[in-house]
């Protein structure tokens, strides 16, 4: 088959074998073709309204020490911060009833801090807000996902990175793929929303790994899917490395959109870092959902996962007004309910 002839395949049946996959990845010209086609599947299957869901990055402390990451362990030029639950309420707060946002998400380094009863009280409040909750907060026990479940929280984002062991091994020291795997398998458990995704352009990842991880996404069923380029830090032992490449990241999301054509995907801000117009065009290449940063610049500066992530001479509040005419920009609305998975296939 051409790619025209696999492109109209995974349009019409929503499944395309691995060397199906390894053949569009590799293929320098169908991009365009198969970037439209991922967008009239989205517009398709989840409409023209765009999910704004407002993060909070609560704390930038973690154990873990994984290679590509600014908030490793080992980074000791990092400035570290933890906020309370009275500032982390009273940003949720601003973004639900000041901002208009209808979904919240906590995101933070692995520490250990914030244990089961502080996160459930801190759910439970945010939750009297009338807003959904996502939590990413990284791996924990099934009853730790089953706690948060029944404190309000609605979804889970716990990203496999990769889904090359060896890779995965290799890039997180300390770390144990199959157990990453259980923490998702946990979470569909545990009647969370599940939420994972990759890096795309990680040294030693091949674009057959990539086929992989778009099989692995809908083996999963999962209920959203986030996908960014790789961006060397400075800080971390990768800092010497290429970094991925825009057009290959939008090809892989664009690929899972087509595979899993009802799932929330979000346009992705590693993607905007990498172009001033990268959001816009992952909206137009099956991105759905926008994750405006809501959390403070003092504190945002210091959630350092990669270069050009954060840009902290803009408020929040301008940020989104920015963001809202960029999407009007472009002829979308933005969604005014909660955007859950609205299972369709």
């Amino acid at each position: 088959m051409n790619y025209n002839d696999l492109i109209t395949k995974a349009v019409q049946t929503h499944f395309l074998s691995k060397d199906e996959l390894v053949c569009l990845l590799s293929d320098t010209s169908c991009s365009d073709a198969l970037f439209n086609a991922a967008d009239t599947v989205r517009r398709q299957y989840v409409g023209d309204q765009i999910h704004l869901r407002g993060l909070i990055e609560f704390s930038n402390i973690c154990r873990n020490n994984c290679c590509y990451c600014g908030l490793r362990r080992d980074n000791h030029k990092l400035t570290r911060y933890r906020l309370t639950e009275d500032e982390i309420f009273a940003l949720a707060e601003h973004a639900a009833t000041d901002l208009g946002l209808k979904t919240i998400v906590l995101q933070s380094g692995e520490g250990l801090y914030f244990d089961q009863k502080r996160m459930c009280h801190i759910i439970k409040k945010i939750k009297t807000l009338d807003v959904a909750l996502t939590l990413s907060i990284g791996e924990k026990t099934l009853s730790e996902y089953q706690a948060y479940k029944n404190a309000g929280a609605n979804r889970f984002l716990l990203r496999i990175e990769t889904t090359n062991k060896d890779l995965y091994h290799r890039l997180d020291p300390g770390m144990s793929w199959q157990a990453r795997k259980q923490c998702l398998d946990d979470l569909r458990l545990a009647g969370l929303e599940v939420g994972t995704g990759i890096m795309v352009g990680l040294p030693g990842q091949d674009i057959a790994s990539m086929a992989d991880d778009i099989l692995f996404f809908k083996d999963i069923k999962a209920d959203m899917i986030g996908i960014g380029p790789f961006i060397p830090h400075p800080d971390t032992p990768l800092a010497g490395n290429s970094g991925g490449t825009l057009d290959l990241s939008l090809k892989v999301m664009a690929l899972t959109r087509l595979l899993l054509p009802d799932i929330n995907i979000p346009a992705t801000t590693a993607m905007e870092a990498l172009a001033p117009s990268g959001q816009l065009k992952a909206l137009q290449s099956g991105a759905n959902v926008i994750m405006p940063n809501v959390t403070l610049n003092d504190y945002r500066k210091f959630y350092d996962l990669y270069p050009g992530k954060s840009s902290t001479n803009v408020s929040p509040d301008n940020s989104l007004a920015a963001l809202r005419d960029k999407i009007a920009s472009i002829g979308r609305s933005i969604a005014t309910d909660y955007g859950f998975h609205q299972k369709k296939v």
